[in-house]
Formats: C-alpha cells, structure tokens, sequence
C-alpha cells in the first residue's frame, strides 16, 4: 500500500499484497518492492548506535535500510499446490532474508518453523517434504513434494531473486542516482544475495 508515498512511482497492490519479486516486474513494481523493503526498516536509531536520520525526506526513509546491519524484508516464501490449491504462506517474522534457510528442510530430519501465526513448519521425511500450513492445527492441510522439486523450487526462487536484484539495480540506477550503490547493496545483503555490481 502506497499511502501518499511520494518519493518515487510506486503501484498499489493492497496493505497485504503479495508481490513476488523477479526479473520481470515493471519499473512501478520495483520501486513499489524497495518502498516496501525500505519501509520495513524505516526505525529511529534512537535505541542503538545508528546516526541521527538525516534531515532531508529521501535520506530519512531511506536511513533504516542504509544503515541497520540486520535487515528484514517482509514476505517469505510461498508455495502453492496446484492440485489441491493448499498455499504454505510465511508467517510473521519471517521475511525474505530467511529464505536460504529452507536448505536446512532438505539437510536435516527436523522440523523447520517459518515463522508464527499462522505456525507454518516444514520437515523432511526420507525423499519426501512435508509443508505444513499451520502445526498449531492438528487438522492442517499439508502439502507434500518430492525434496528434489523443493530443491528445484529453491533454484528458481534464487534465480527470481536475482532477477529482481538486477532490475533494482538499473532502477536505482535511474531512480535514485546519489543513493543507487548504497541502496544496491542494502537490498543484496537484504535478500542474502551478493550485490551485482
């Protein structure tokens, strides 16, 4: 939701919209992408060792992502079973930032939480994963996949994310020409991937 955002186009895809980042979002996505990354992160370093937030409106919005060490970018990974419909969502507290953790499903036996509320967890059983929507439920809906197709849907969900981190970089390029470098590089470390530059 852009609520008046002006410092640069942004699109509207609702407060809660899903906005599934990869290599071929347009220009009003990007922007709406890093917004909404950025705004993750607008804190006030009144509480820790950050600088002041700067004066001016672009540096202040963008003060959070350029400069806390830890960054969240809310969303997570999703995966929908196109037989039954069943959706695994994140839960809250659980961002883009965490997606490499979805390797520890394939390379251990335990159950691996996403998040709460819902309470989404993930395990591997031998050749097989299981996804389950909410483990607080006893009557869960599951979704079962072969750990090679989760492995195949991590590949691509890396490559998606590459994408994305390419297109934001030409946008930044573009866009916020005296803050593009800094801003390139908080998005990578945001989404656990090396800048492209």
């Amino acid at each position: 939701m852009s609520d008046g955002f002006d410092l640069w186009p942004v699109t509207d895809v609702g407060s809660f919209g899903y906005l599934a980042l990869s290599g071929e979002l347009t220009p009003l996505e990007v922007g709406t992408a890093v917004m909404r990354i950025a705004r993750c992160n607008d804190v006030d370093p009144e509480q820790d060792d950050r600088p002041p937030r700067p004066a001016d409106p672009m540096g202040s919005f963008l003060h959070g992502l350029l400069t806390f060490d830890s960054l969240f970018a809310a969303g997570g990974l999703r995966v929908t079973d196109s037989v039954t419909g069943v959706t695994f969502l994140p839960g809250c507290c659980n961002g883009l930032e965490d997606w490499r953790e979805w390797h520890q499903v394939l390379e251990s036996e335990w159950q691996i939480g996403f998040g709460h509320d819902p309470d989404p967890g993930a395990e591997r059983r031998g050749e097989t994963v299981l996804l389950t929507v909410d483990c607080e439920r006893s009557d869960s809906p599951v979704i079962e996949l072969p750990a090679l197709e989760l492995r195949r849907l991590l590949a691509g969900a890396e490559d998606d994310l590459a994408g994305f981190l390419l297109l934001a970089t030409d946008w930044a390029d573009r866009t916020l020409p005296h803050h593009a470098v800094p801003v390139v590089t908080a998005l990578a470390r945001a989404l656990d991937l090396p800048p492209p530059r």
